[in-house]
């Protein structure tokens, strides 16, 4: 959770210890906590295999808010060729995450 509030993710309470839902601008991110395979987690990040999407408001100040907070960024902010931008995260634990949205 405290990697996500650094993302702008606030949080309640989580359930029995290991769920939690963030919210921001609009958007959730359910939380649970899974058990760790270091050999799946780096197949995931070299294939670019996404654990998560999430579409945000404002993709442009998002991305910079990232930057500055230490985020580890996997794939930069690009235009896509649907007319969005996204970029995607790697969260401490190995989770890969998109962010896209409207310029």
């Amino acid at each position: 959770m405290t990697y996500y509030q650094k993302l702008g993710f606030t949080f309640g309470e989580p359930w029995d210890g290991f769920y939690a839902i963030g919210k921001r601008d609009g958007l959730e991110l359910h939380l649970k906590e899974a058990p760790r395979n270091p050999a799946e987690r780096e197949w995931r990040r070299e294939q670019e295999h996404l654990d998560a999407a999430g579409g945000v408001d404002g993709i442009d100040v998002f991305y910079e808010q990232c930057l500055a907070n230490g985020v580890t960024v996997l794939r930069p902010l690009a235009a896509t060729d649907w007319g969005t931008k996204d970029f995607y995260v790697e969260d401490p634990d190995g989770h890969i995450i998109s962010f896209g949205g409207r310029p």
